[in-house]
């Protein structure tokens, strides 16, 4: 099945101390590259969640933002500079012996104290966190993954479309081409006409129109062509990750029709090219999107 690399995939749990919400999107990218934004304790979890999604996603550009907010995610602890407020200690009893000063030092008076006490944080990830964590990068990327097979059915079908119309197209350039050569080799026995009169060098004529017919053959470009479509469904029906030789096939149909362009000496051979050449550009840009 084609799948797009365009997509969304969100999954949440709400438990009793914690909250985890995990958002994906997906855009068109060469390779695949997944960056992940989650607060930095759990960054150590990085490289498992990428692989978690590398394990479903081929190609494409991955946006990853991950909340996860509530109690106990951290532990917190008091430290105390004991030397420091020795020093503060020793200090404000020298003040109240110079200055005779009667009141009490009070544990408040402590506490205001600069830099004596520090709060320190030790973040922890717990067993169910990080497995929950983990599950809902698992959810998000599968609805990530469903909605990309959604878009790329769509986009298959458009292709398709626009793939058989080159296809018949092609075949009735294939009809048409010999009657271009039949009514060259006419008007030029009518142009030898009115030059040399009734008697026309046959040799002439059928020598001009055999170097005509050569210069104008489209045969070789027709067959190309319809291999490359052939290649074109066969890679569409795979199901594997198609999107560079897809492009890689659009590139060499442009060519194959550029070719017959150029070789064109006819208006409604030149119609079949620029009606070919708009189908391939739709093409060109939905192929872009396809993993």
């Amino acid at each position: 099945m084609v799948k797009s690399m365009t997509g969304f995939g969100r999954a949440e749990t709400n438990a009793e101390t914690y909250r985890i919400l995990v958002e994906m999107k997906s855009v068109n990218h060469r390779f695949c590259e997944i960056n992940i934004r989650m607060p930095k304790q759990f960054l150590s979890l990085e490289d498992k969640l990428k692989r978690v999604i590398i394990s479903s996603i081929q190609r494409g550009r991955v946006e990853v933002f991950i909340t996860i907010e509530g109690h106990g995610l951290a532990e917190k602890q008091v430290n105390v500079d004991w030397a420091l407020l020795s020093d503060y200690m020793q200090s404000l009893q020298q003040v109240k012996d110079t200055y005779q000063i009667s009141s009490s030092i009070q544990i408040s008076d402590i506490l205001q104290l600069e830099n004596v006490f520090s709060v320190t944080e030790e973040e922890t990830i717990h067993h169910e966190l990080e497995e929950s964590l983990t599950d809902n990068v698992h959810k998000a990327t599968k609805q990530l993954v469903m909605m990309r097979s959604i878009e790329g059915e769509q986009l298959q079908k458009d292709i398709v479309e626009h793939i058989s119309h080159i296809e018949q197209t092609a075949i009735e350039l294939h009809s048409y081409a010999p009657i271009v050569v039949e009514a060259y080799r006419e008007r030029l026995a009518k142009r030898l006409k009115e030059y040399v009169g009734s008697v026309i060098d046959e040799q002439r004529l059928v020598t001009e129109a055999a170097i005509f017919s050569d210069k104008a053959d489209i045969n070789e470009e027709l067959k190309r062509i319809h291999s490359h479509i052939a290649q074109f469904r066969l890679s569409l029906e795979s199901g594997d990750s198609i999107g560079r030789k897809l492009d890689f096939l659009v590139q060499e149909l442009n060519r194959e029709i550029n070719t017959i362009g150029s070789k064109a000496n006819d208006a409604k051979i030149a119609n079949f090219v620029v009606e070919m050449k708009a189908c391939i550009e739709k093409i060109k840009e939905q192929v872009q999107n396809i993993e």
